[in-house]
């Protein structure tokens, strides 16, 4: 498994800033705050995860208190609060998915990786976890991968397996 030290504290890159503008500029002024959840995505597309230092600046440059993108990021399960593999497998456990076999699904990443859910592979490449609806109950067990959020539908072992073979090629 991967060892972070999830405190380690980040630098946002002036690219990532120029990004920030951008996002910002399209809300009225006064209104800025509304930028938060686009920025918060793009500080994941960057980490892989969001760290708390990457909150503290979001809300120094947002001029907002740290506690509000502490409660944003907290409730919202699309956010990493913890390191990432560059590949976040997530697979709808919701009953429709169960139904058809997402349980032996996860059961199978598990094997597959060889770590818990939750936990990120040696090489950083990949972590899984279940999570609530994907919206494609007709097409289960789905699967999507973040941070790019694509969905791979009506899984079977052998497709998960040519999957993850796809993405270790691809890296």
């Amino acid at each position: 498994m991967l060892k972070v030290e999830e405190q380690t504290p980040v630098q946002l890159s002036s690219e990532l800033l120029a990004k920030f503008d951008e996002v910002k500029s399209r809300y009225p002024e006064g209104k800025q705050k509304s930028a938060l959840l686009p920025l918060l995505h793009l500080v994941q597309a960057e980490f892989l995860w969001v760290p708390t230092s990457a909150m503290d600046q979001v809300a120094a440059y947002l001029n907002i208190q740290p506690i509000e993108v502490y409660e944003v990021a907290t409730f919202y399960t699309m956010y990493f609060l913890k390191p990432q593999g560059k590949y976040a497998l997530e697979v709808c456990r919701t009953g429709p998915c169960c139904l058809v076999g997402a349980e032996k699904i996860l059961d199978h990443l598990e094997a597959k990786l060889g770590v818990k859910e939750g936990e990120v592979t040696a090489d950083g490449l990949f972590s899984f976890r279940g999570v609530e609806c994907l919206a494609a109950c007709g097409f289960g067990p789905v699967l999507q991968i973040s941070p790019e959020y694509t969905f791979y539908e009506n899984l079977t072992t052998e497709s998960v397996d040519k999957l993850i073979e796809d993405l270790k090629n691809k890296s």
